[in-house]
């Protein structure tokens, strides 16, 4: 049976830098207890542009490594919960600004769990085989929906955007392995966003008392989240008869430290054993997971062979787990 093998990567920063010491000026919090909760000491603000502009640089650097152009590419998914506007899709916006113009695509909602949900569903088409190139982005303006006022949220996200390229394997044994998946609506009341939709339009008074901002319950999120992550990882452990130390990485969505560090510990892992980037962009929610990987391959710390394990927890709630033997 045809894999789908990663076979690029890409991944886009925005330029300005955001440190702790920023949210200590105006909000009563302090860079030892942002630190201490969450593992974040800075992230990236996007100042102009869109998710569509993130996605489309994570891309472009996606393509320039593999060295093809973007007419080659057969689909785009978009995963993303801050899209440029309701419709057209990110991932029209995103195909238009690469040029991709044999390509069609559309954006997934997973919050979080969007880029795990994303790669899942982009690897189905390379297996079916349908598609030869698909580009699977993570990308997320955080700021766009966020309460810079409200000190429980405001200082956990950033801006970012990152991408992987799917296409058949070559060899077999490598690429996507294994998937599990999880959708769970009864968690909506503990992270979402309370306007904007068809259940509460947009109103002058929605706007007002600031429903169109994320709405989150961390203790709750956090409680769920830490029992979550973990189980699907050791569900994907399991089904693939995979040990700690056959493990090169854990790669787990960027959200809390404490959550990494108790995942890595069920799991029986090393945090050598982890890729971590939240104390340098923060949760950049659909970009973390690619942006690991983007980062960790560019630094040379991603071998050929290694099997990795990609986690991810998210509102919904929406979790997942994927399996990946490198290819590249």
């Amino acid at each position: 049976m045809t894999t789908a093998a990663i076979t690029a990567v890409g991944h886009y920063a925005p330029d300005h830098v955001v440190p702790n010491s920023y949210f200590e000026s105006y909000l009563d919090t302090t860079d030892a207890w942002i630190v201490t909760r969450t593992g974040i000491r800075e992230r990236r603000f996007l100042d102009e542009g869109a998710t569509s502009d993130l996605a489309t640089e994570a891309a472009k650097r996606a393509l320039a490594m593999r060295g093809i152009g973007p007419e080659e590419i057969d689909c785009i998914i978009v995963a993303t919960v801050t899209p440029d506007m309701f419709f057209p899709s990110t991932a029209a916006l995103v195909q238009h600004k690469l040029g991709a113009k044999n390509a069609w695509g559309f954006d997934l909602s997973g919050a979080c769990s969007g880029f795990i949900f994303a790669l899942t569903t982009g690897t189905q088409f390379i297996t079916a085989g349908t598609h030869k190139k698909v580009l699977v982005i993570g990308a997320d303006k955080m700021t766009s929906i966020m309460d810079m006022n409200d000190r429980n949220t405001a200082i956990l996200f950033g801006d970012g955007g990152a991408a992987v390229l799917l296409e058949p394997s070559e060899e077999e044994g490598y690429g996507v392995i294994d998937a599990i998946n999880f959708l769970d609506g009864s968690g909506m009341e503990a992270l979402h966003m309370k306007a904007g939709g068809s259940a509460r339009p947009t109103t002058a008074e929605t706007v007002e008392q600031k429903m169109h901002y994320i709405t989150q319950d961390g203790k709750a999120v956090f409680k769920v989240a830490v029992v979550g992550m973990a189980d699907v990882s050791l569900d994907i452990m399991k089904r693939n008869n995979l040990t700690s130390e056959d493990i090169a990485y854990l790669v787990p969505h960027q959200a809390n430290m404490r959550i990494i560090q108790s995942t890595a510990q069920r799991m029986g892992l090393d945090m050598e054993q982890v890729m971590v980037n939240i104390d340098r962009y923060g949760n950049t929610t659909a970009a973390t997971i690619p942006s690991c990987l983007a980062e960790y391959y560019s630094d040379g710390r991603l071998t050929r062979g290694d099997n990795l394990v990609l986690a991810s927890f998210g509102a919904g709630y929406t979790w997942g787990g994927i399996y990946v033997r490198w290819s590249i």
